[in-house]
């Protein structure tokens, strides 16, 4: 605890003082002081209530009381590092592994969504023998030099960026802005002919691929869905490669996606990555992240001679925060509410296209959901300044939320995982308000526009609150796969 409390002024001048001026700050023009949070809702000095729409790090909510007691409790016992045996660690990895396919069963702990990528890039490394990573448009993994090389989102802010002779960037499978659309036949193989196309010219060079790595569902990207069957045809074009697949899921795991506990699985259960890396909610706030690979690739890696040791990776406290969000997600049944109340926004979101022209968009799983703002739907273009408009009108009406893409122009929901009916009843309702208000000043009406021919995107709105039938994918892909929070995944949580 502070011993002392600092008024907001006094807070940003010793921040500006000490802290690294590229480290920003959300509304920098008038950034909110949070001084404590519950659940979904984040309150500022003077006990004023924000709703959160932001933070899939507070997966379970903010401070959630089980959490919080789990590793205050565990505190007060032990807290020490890995070498030693703990039945912490043995009793997480196994109940994390539980929610994977079999083949993934080894688990390397580390402390953060960078950490657990560049560890994923050194396994791939060391099992392949080879040296290149193929990477999507706008991809972000993380902040340290190895991740910054492969995430064009950051590499492309700098001045003069190259990215790295040893790294590939391949087309973002975006069906809604990208080379292949919804009206494509079959975006899911044209995108990953694209992977093909790289492979053939990488070799060509004499270049070898290590990996192929993507955010399950892209989320600084732009909230970009791939079509179903894109992972299982890049994974079979880059193992001929002699590569493999990583599924970065620091964003997206843990149910946020609703019909499944994993984002990857929302492409089928004849997928299964190489390597699966997850941070953000794996602690609810808590800094642990975790490497989920095979048998094969873990002991290749052993076999380089060199030990792996995390000195903070694992240790007892973390690993009794990872189970206590895992007993809340099953015990409130999150994911459940991830996949009704993530519909219900998703149609809420629906219905205001149908009264917006600055909606060009909306598409997401669960409670992961992008709404795409443009200033002219026949050709798509991004309302970037719209969208800051409206986040920080937003902000003046204390819900907070953000946008991003390469335009800065997608609306992006990834709330705590307990966001209610009238959560979403009001972030609506006040989207609405400004989206009025901003396309009265633009000229924008809705009568001008013939909706179903002014060449927006063609997708079949969600048929039933399950989401088995996306906006993003169209009616022609359907998720048959198991709802992973039924009595079977249940028993397997609690192994």
């Amino acid at each position: 605890m502070a011993t002392e409390n600092l008024d907001k002024q006094k807070t940003i001048d010793l921040r500006k003082k000490h802290v690294g001026p590229s480290c920003k700050v959300f509304f920098s023009h008038d950034p909110i002081k949070i001084v404590r949070a519950r659940g979904q809702y984040m309150y500022n000095e003077k006990d004023e209530k924000y709703l959160d729409c932001i933070n899939n790090v507070a997966h379970v909510g903010h401070c959630h009381p089980d959490v919080v007691e789990a590793g205050a409790k565990q505190m007060e016992l032990l807290n020490t590092n890995s070498r030693f045996l703990h039945d912490n660690l043995v009793l997480y990895a196994q109940r994390l592994q539980a929610t994977l396919p079999e083949k993934l069963s080894v688990c390397y702990f580390v402390n953060s969504g960078s950490e657990a990528n560049d560890l994923a890039l050194r396994l791939a490394w060391q099992y392949t023998g080879h040296k290149d990573i193929i990477t999507l448009e706008n991809a972000y993994h993380g902040h340290v030099s190895s991740l910054i090389d492969i995430s064009p989102y950051k590499f492309q802010q700098m001045a003069c960026a190259e990215p790295s002779q040893h790294v590939h960037v391949a087309l973002s499978p975006d069906i809604y802005r990208g080379k292949y659309c919804e009206d494509h036949p079959d975006p899911a193989t044209a995108y990953a002919e694209n992977v093909k196309d790289i492979i053939e010219q990488a070799h060509k060079k004499g270049r070898k691929i290590a990996a192929f790595i993507a955010e399950s569902l892209q989320s600084c990207g732009g909230q970009v869905i791939p079509p179903v069957g894109y992972f299982q045809k890049v994974a079979q074009h880059v193992r001929n490669a002699g590569g493999i697949f990583i599924a970065d899921e620091v964003q997206v795991g843990f149910g946020r996606v609703g019909t499944h506990f994993w984002g990857f699985q929302i492409q089928g259960e004849d997928f299964v990555p190489d390597i699966v890396t997850m941070g953000k909610p794996i602690g609810n706030g808590h800094p642990m992240s975790c490497v989920i690979t095979t048998r094969e690739v873990a002991e290749s890696f052993m076999s380089s001679g060199m030990e792996y040791f995390n000195t903070f990776g694992g240790n007892p406290v973390s690993c009794a925060i990872g189970l206590a969000v895992l007993d809340v997600i099953e015990k409130e049944d999150l994911q459940g509410n991830a996949l009704h109340i993530g519909g219900y926004l998703t149609r809420l979101l629906y219905d205001l296209k149908k009264r917006h022209l600055l909606v060009g968009d909306v598409r997401g799983r669960g409670l992961f959901i992008g709404l795409d703002l443009v200033r002219n739907r026949d050709k798509r273009t991004p309302a970037t300044a719209e969208a800051q408009d409206v986040i920080y009108r937003l902000k003046e009406q204390r819900i907070l939320l953000s946008a991003d893409g390469p335009h800065r122009n997608v609306l992006k929901f990834k709330p705590p995982m307990c966001f209610s009916r009238e959560d979403a009843e009001l972030v609506v309702e006040k989207i609405d308000q400004i989206l009025t208000d901003l396309e009265k000043t633009l000229g924008l009406q809705m009568s001008e526009a013939v909706i179903s021919e002014n060449g927006h995107t063609k997708r079949k709105e969600p048929s039933d609150e399950n989401g088995l039938v996306h906006p993003s994918i169209g009616s022609s892909h359907k998720n048959t796969g198991t709802l992973p929070h039924d009595k079977k995944t249940k028993k397997r949580l609690k192994t």
